[in-house]
């Protein structure tokens, strides 16, 4: 090991030297290597957060909208069953099925609310959406032909104050033209199930119905408004889309979730990239706590320099000296945030319940918020960036200082020793 190295790790676990100077300087190197720590765990776990809301809130979309979506041309798509079975030939699709897409307006005892209402085959939604998975009353079997049934998000089953087993009135846009003028289309449907996605805009709007039920309300006759489609890899849907736009032809049109959702991804990952760029800061700011660490450390080693530079140190070698001081803070520092960081978010689950309990308090009410618990989605790639970008601002915080230690005059730092 060169005598750089050697010199520069002594004066990094020096205490006290035989004068009784350079107390003070082992607690601000400590300091130092505290705040890098806590800066790094902390970023690495407010991220490692974000991802997991990230991921949850991606789950909980895509949990009702499809990974890509095949439309026609005015929200009717004919021979729906030869464009699902072309779909399928793509080995990146897993599994297609049909919908009706359509507004309506739903009465029940004097309350009325605007919704979407969505014709499925009950059978195969399963394959291509987890709405069955967020059943909060009944079941999307109960959805059957003939027997116009519909399935109610909670918030819009709440907003018409309507129970299972009661009648809704939904009321179509496409009128009937009678002598008397143009009447709404009336229909009774009983409510058979409710269900609860977490996401508002989805448990406020959303009704199901079966899809041969929409297409008779609708006057759709065999037509259906798409077919939705599931990816084995749903980070492709853009790639694919493009592949099944070839093959398909230029008759329908595609929409991937990263189309339809993009702005609520988008502002998810601004928020997550402004985050990162923060709580960098407060490493950044204990990183250059380094640099009054290091200009102690050379005021107090003056005479040290001299003697070093008398029996033949280069300024290049008394700078690698306190670079090498400064960095090995910085790489204790990094560590011990990485390390702790990484445990933290790993155990989230278990370490917010304990501080939930200790301070008699809940972070996420569930009666206020849908995630109530607090997700944590740990990424190699952002554990990697921190703990290099948390070396590199040690590392540049190391050079002035070690550079004004290579400028010392030794006659003028002996001169009064």
């Amino acid at each position: 090991m060169q005598y750089e190295w050697l010199v520069g790790l002594r004066y990094t676990r020096a205490r006290k030297d035989s004068s009784g100077r350079n107390p003070f300087i082992s607690i601000i190197s400590g300091i130092s290597m505290l705040g890098i720590a806590l800066g790094v765990a902390a970023l690495i776990v407010v991220l490692s957060v974000m991802n997991g809301f990230q991921k949850e809130l991606r789950a909980r979309i895509l949990g009702v909208a499809s990974h890509i979506q095949i439309s026609g041309a005015e929200s009717r798509l004919r021979d729906w069953k030869g464009i699902a079975d072309g779909a399928v030939k793509n080995p990146e699709v897993l599994a297609a099925a049909p919908y009706v897409n359509a507004q309506a307006m739903l009465s029940f005892d004097g309350l009325v609310r605007g919704t979407i209402v969505r014709g499925i085959v009950p059978e195969l939604e399963g394959k291509v959406a987890e709405l069955g998975e967020h059943m909060k009353a009944g079941s999307l079997a109960l959805l059957r032909p003939g027997e116009f049934g519909i399935v109610l998000g909670s918030e819009l089953a709440r907003a018409l104050a309507i129970r299972v087993g009661e009648q809704v009135t939904l009321i179509a846009p496409q009128g009937l033209v009678t002598p008397a003028g143009v009447l709404p289309r009336l229909k009774q449907f009983r409510v058979v199930g409710t269900f609860e996605i977490g996401m508002f805009e989805y448990d406020s709007g959303l009704a199901l119905v079966h899809i041969e039920d929409a297409q008779r309300i609708y006057q759709l006759g065999e037509d259906v408004s798409g077919v939705r489609l599931k990816l084995q890899d749903l980070f492709r849907a853009r790639e694919v889309a493009r592949d099944l736009l070839k093959t398909l032809g230029r008759d329908v049109h595609l929409t991937d979730w990263t189309r339809s959702h993009a702005n609520f991804f988008r502002a998810v990952q601004i928020e997550k990239n402004v985050m990162f760029i923060i709580l960098m800061l407060i490493v950044a700011v204990a990183a250059f706590n380094i640099v009054s660490t290091l200009v102690m450390a050379v005021t107090d080693k003056r005479a040290d320099i001299a003697i070093l530079r008398t029996l033949g140190a280069t300024p290049g070698s008394i700078m690698k000296i306190f670079m090498v001081q400064g960095a090995l803070i910085g790489i204790f520092g990094t560590f011990i945030g990485v390390t702790g960081g990484v445990l933290l978010a790993i155990n989230i689950d278990v370490v917010v319940p304990f501080l939930e309990r200790l301070l008699s308090v809940q972070f996420l009410a569930k009666e206020v918020y849908y995630i109530s618990e607090l997700p944590s989605d740990l990424q190699q790639s952002d554990v990697l960036t921190i703990g290099l970008v948390s070396l590199l601002l040690s590392l540049i915080a190391t050079l002035y200082p070690s550079w004004r230690a290579s400028r010392i005059n030794p006659a003028e730092a002996l001169r009064y020793e």
